[in-house]
C-alpha cells in the first residue's frame, strides 16, 4: 500500500472515530427517560411528548443559540441530533441543517438555491423535516421533496413536485411536512403523492384538493387505512391504498387557508381555521362525513391545538389562548398572549407567545395556571412549535433565532 493511501485511510479512520465518540457523548448526555422528537407534532403525531424526568424551571441561561435563517419550520430531534432549516439570505439559499442536539454543533448542512418568498410575513422555510430510521425526508415551499441520507447529509434521492407531478403551488408556498409511514412517504401538495420510501417511485397520486399548507394524519375506519388532509377545499378522507377520496367536507376560507393538522378522536375529527371560520367536530362513518358540532370558539390559524384529556388547548387569532372540550364549550379564555403556538410534555403546556415568552403551564380546564415564564426570543413572528426532547426545549422565531433551554433535571453534563 502506498504510504500516502495508508495516510488517507488513518485520517479517515480518525475522522470516523471522532464522529462516533462525539455522538456517543452527545447521546450520553441526554436527559434519561428522554424521548426523541422525530417528526412533526412529535412521536406519536399529536404535539405531545409522553417524556417524563425533565423540570418546569429552566437554567437561566440558554444552553445554546443558532441562527438557522429565515422561516418558520420547527425542530426534529432523532439519535442525539437535531433537525432543522432555513433561508440564508444572503446567499438566497435554503439550508438544511444537521446540529448536535446537546451542543448545537453543526454536524452537516445541504443548500441549494431558493427564494424569500416574503408575502405578508417574513418569508423562508415553511416545512418541518421528518426522521425516520437512518433517512431525513424535507420538503419545501417551491415544490422540492428530498431524501437525505441523516447521518452526512447526501441526497438519496429528491423529486421536483411541480416539474414531474403537475403540482401548483399555492399563495404562501407549501407548508405540510413528509409524512412517513410504514414502507411510504406521503407528501401533501395540493394533490397528494405516495412515493415508496427507499426509491422515490412514485405509487399513487390523488385529485387535486386545493391550497396545500397542512400536514396529513392517519387513522383507520372499520380496518380500512385511510388518510384525512386539510386543503383548501376543506377535509379529504382518502384511502391509503390507492389515494381515492372517500368522502369530502368543504370547508373554505379566505385565502383557502387550511394549515392546522387535524385531530382524530375516535370516530370524530376536529379541525380548525383562522380568517375568521372557526372550528368544527365532523364524525364519521362509512357514509361519510357530517358535522356534529361547528362554532366559533377556536380559529387555529396557523399552529393547530393539541388534546388532553377531552379538552382541546390552542391559539384563537388573533392573540388568545383558550381551552374549549371536545364539545366545543369554552372553559378559558386567556388573552393578550399574542400570535403564538403550543405542544405538550406529559401534562404540562409548552406555550411560545407572540412576544417571545415560553410559558409552561399546567394542562387544566380548571384555568390558565402557568409555572414558569421566560423571556427566550426577540423580534420576529413566533409561529413555530416549541419542542421538548431528552430535557431540552428548543424555541425559534422567523428571523431564525433558535434556542435550546436547559430543562433536565440535576447538574449540567
Amino acid at each position: 500500500m502506498r504510504r500516502n493511501s495508508a495516510i488517507r485511510l488513518v485520517r479517515g479512520a480518525t475522522r470516523l472515530t471522532t464522529l462516533v465518540a462525539a455522538c456517543a457523548a452527545s447521546l450520553a448526555s441526554l436527559a434519561q427517560g428522554g424521548l426523541d422528537w422525530p417528526q412533526w407534532r412529535g412521536p406519536d403525531r399529536d404535539g405531545i411528548s409522553k417524556e417524563t424526568g425533565w423540570v418546569v424551571e429552566g437554567k437561566p441561561e440558554h444552553l445554546w443559540s443558532k441562527n438557522v435563517g429565515l422561516g418558520y419550520s420547527s425542530v426534529v430531534v432523532a439519535n442525539g441530533r437535531l433537525f432543522t432549516n432555513g433561508y440564508d439570505e444572503a446567499t438566497q439559499e435554503d439550508v438544511i441543517w444537521c446540529l448536535d442536539a446537546v451542543t448545537g454543533r453543526e454536524i452537516w448542512s445541504h443548500r441549494y438555491p431558493s427564494e424569500k418568498w416574503a408575502l405578508y410575513h417574513g418569508g423562508g422555510t415553511n416545512s418541518t423535516p421528518t426522521v425516520d430510521g437512518d433517512r431525513l425526508y424535507v420538503g419545501e415551499r417551491k415544490g422540492h421533496l428530498f431524501c437525505f441520507s441523516a447521518a452526512d447529509g447526501k441526497v438519496i434521492w429528491k423529486k421536483n413536485l411541480v416539474e414531474e407531478y403537475g403540482v401548483q403551488l399555492p399563495t404562501w408556498g407549501l407548508a405540510g411536512s413528509p409524512y412517513v409511514l410504514g414502507d411510504m412517504v406521503y407528501m401533501n401538495a395540493g394533490l397528494v403523492l405516495a412515493f415508496d420510501k427507499m426509491t422515490g417511485d412514485l405509487k399513487w397520486k390523488s385529485a387535486n384538493l386545493g391550497h396545500a399548507y397542512s400536514t396529513p394524519i392517519d387513522f383507520e375506519q372499520s380496518g380500512r387505512p385511510l388518510l384525512a388532509v386539510f386543503n383548501g377545499n376543506g377535509l379529504a378522507i382518502l384511502d391509503r391504498k390507492d389515494g381515492s377520496t372517500v368522502s369530502m367536507h368543504e370547508w373554505k376560507t379566505r385565502h383557502d387557508v387550511n394549515a392546522a393538522t387535524p385531530i382524530v378522536i375516535g370516530d370524530r375529527i376536529f379541525i380548525s381555521s383562522g380568517y375568521g371560520r372557526g372550528c368544527a367536530m365532523l364524525s364519521l362513518s362509512d357514509g361519510g362525513v357530517s358535522v356534529a358540532w361547528e362554532n366559533k370558539n377556536l380559529k387555529n390559524q396557523m399552529s393547530g391545538s393539541v388534546l388532553y384529556k377531552g379538552h382541546l388547548y390552542g391559539f384563537d387569532e388573533p392573540s388568545r389562548f383558550k381551552c374549549m372540550d371536545v364539545e366545543g364549550n369554552v372553559k378559558w379564555d386567556e388573552r393578550g398572549l399574542g400570535h403564538g403556538c403550543v405542544s405538550m410534555a406529559g401534562d404540562k403546556l409548552l406555550v411560545m407567545t407572540g412576544r417571545g415568552e415560553l410559558i409552561i403551564a399546567d394542562a387544566t380546564p380548571e384555568g390558565f395556571k402557568p409555572l414558569s415564564m421566560a423571556k427566550v426570543l426577540n423580534g420576529g413572528e413566533c409561529w413555530t412549535t416549541p419542542v421538548l426532547s431528552h430535557g431540552l426545549i428548543y424555541v425559534r422565531n422567523s428571523l431564525g433565532h433558535l434556542v435550546c433551554r436547559d430543562h433536565r433535571s440535576g447538574a449540567n453534563p
